[in-house]
């Protein structure tokens, strides 16, 4: 269990590329995600990494285009101790300061914990793509039929918070 106090957020490096590779390997079952028909490598893209103790427990990446940053990956290995949000805090900052005026993510439909997690944070449901996630097998296979909670993995749903 971690505390605010001893919980370091620091940019990933090119040193943590190849850590980064395989951790996403194990949480996103590639090395690749796949989000509204797009292919993204997480470890060549800018994201944070939380560590408590000199442990890692948790991974956010991104990617800026234009004024919106979009959150590809967001990963806390301990749920419900403070460390998505404060992952989130360090992306929203970094969006600000690149002069971006939206932060946006996409999650699936059985990612109930996720709809929690971010609304609770300030994001607003603004899309949900409807079967998007058949295209999205095409190109990665491993996106399992079943999602959490035993639900049908079908959709993405887009949140924002406008900055």
């Amino acid at each position: 269990m971690t505390s605010d106090v001893n919980l370091l957020i620091r940019a990933v490096t090119d040193s943590d590329r190849t850590w980064v590779a395989e951790f996403i390997k194990q949480q996103w079952c590639a090395e690749i995600v796949v989000a509204h028909g797009i292919v993204y490598r997480p470890d060549t893209l800018p994201g944070f990494m939380a560590t408590h103790d000199d442990q890692v427990v948790g991974l956010i990446t991104y990617c800026i285009a234009d004024t919106a940053c979009e959150v590809v990956t967001l990963d806390s290995l301990q749920p419900g101790n403070g460390i998505g949000t404060a992952l989130i805090a360090a992306v929203k900052e970094q969006a600000r300061q690149s002069n971006c005026r939206r932060l946006w993510l996409i999650t699936t439909n059985d990612n109930l914990y996720a709809l929690r997690f971010y609304q609770k944070r300030g994001f607003v449901l603004v899309a949900i793509h409807r079967n998007a996630l058949e295209q999205s097998r095409k190109i990665k296979p491993e996106i399992p039929l079943i999602g959490n909670d035993g639900i049908p993995l079908r959709d993405e749903i887009e949140l924002e918070m406008m900055l």
